[in-house]
C-alpha cells in the first residue's frame, strides 16, 4: 500500500476542512454524546457497600490478569468500531480507495489483537472462563458514522486512547513476556494513531502533535486504567457492565 498517497486523498471535505471540524469541538460533542447519555456501566461506584461488584458483574481482576482483561476490553471496542466501518458500504463510500485500505488494515489488526488477548487470557487461567472478560456489547450508534469527519474523529480518539492506555498500564504488568507483547501492540496502535491523524490533517505535524507527545520529553501520553475507563464510560461506548476494582 502506498501510504504516502493517502495524504492526498480527499473524499468528504478537504483535509483542512476535516481538521477544522475536529478542532472546533471536543470528541464527545462532535460525536453527539454526553455523559448523561452514557450507558457504559464500568465504574468504581458499581461496587456495593462492601466494595464488591454486584452479583453477575465481571471484575477485570488483579495483577497481570487484570491488565490483560483491561487490554482485551479496549481491543474489543476498537475491533467492533473498525468492523462496523468496513461492513458499511455507505461509510466506506465516503473515503477514497486508499483510505478504505487503511480501514481494512486497521480492522484486521484490531481483530487480531482482540483474538490474541482472549487466547492469552484463556491460556493463562487454564481455561477457567469465569476469569476471562466476556464478549462486550458495544454501543456505536449509526450517528457516529454519519460523516467522514465523525468517523475520523472517533478513530483518532480510540487510537490515541489505546496508546495512552498501554503506556499507562505497562508498569503494572509483571510478566516480561506479556510486557514485551504489550510493547509490540502499542507500537502498532501508535502507527494507527499516526495514520488517522494524517488522514485528518495531511502533510502536517498532527501525527505527533504536542497534545499526544510531550515536546519536552518526546514521550507519548500515558493514562491510568481508571482514567481510560472513565473516558470509555463517559462516551457510553460499552453497554456490558464490568468493574476494575483492582486496577489503579
Amino acid at each position: 500500500m502506498n501510504r504516502s498517497s493517502i495524504t492526498s486523498a480527499q473524499s468528504e471535505g478537504s483535509p483542512s476542512e476535516r481538521k477544522a471540524a475536529v478542532g472546533r469541538r471536543t470528541f464527545l460533542k462532535s460525536a453527539g454524546i454526553t455523559s448523561a447519555a452514557a450507558v457504559g456501566l464500568f465504574a468504581a461506584a458499581c461496587t456495593d457497600h462492601n466494595g464488591e461488584p454486584p452479583a453477575g458483574v465481571f471484575d477485570l481482576g488483579q495483577g497481570d490478569l487484570g491488565a490483560l482483561n483491561y487490554a482485551y476490553a479496549l481491543e474489543q471496542l476498537e475491533a467492533a468500531f473498525y468492523t462496523k466501518i468496513v461492513a458499511s458500504p455507505a461509510v466506506m463510500g465516503r473515503f477514497s480507495s486508499q483510505e478504505q485500505m487503511v480501514f481494512n488494515d486497521l480492522k484486521l489488526h484490531e481483530v487480531a489483537h482482540r483474538d490474541f488477548f482472549k487466547a492469552a487470557i484463556t491460556a493463562a487461567v487454564k481455561g477457567d472462563m469465569s476469569k476471562v472478560l466476556p464478549t462486550l456489547e458495544v454501543n456505536l450508534p449509526d450517528d457516529l458514522f454519519s460523516t467522514s469527519a465523525k468517523v475520523l474523529t472517533l478513530a483518532k480518539t480510540f487510537e490515541d486512547l489505546g496508546v495512552a492506555a498501554y503506556n499507562g498500564a505497562g508498569k503494572y504488568i509483571e510478566n516480561v513476556d506479556y510486557l514485551l507483547l504489550a510493547g509490540k501492540i502499542v507500537s502498532v496502535e501508535a502507527r494507527h494513531a499516526a495514520i488517522i491523524s494524517n488522514m485528518i490533517a495531511p502533510k502536517t505535524a498532527a501525527f505527533a502533535s504536542d497534545v499526544e507527545v510531550d515536546p519536552a520529553t518526546g514521550l507519548d501520553k500515558a493514562l491510568l486504567p481508571s482514567q481510560v475507563l472513565k473516558i470509555v464510560t463517559d462516551g457510553g461506548f460499552i453497554k456490558t457492565a464490568f468493574t476494575a476494582k483492582y486496577l489503579p
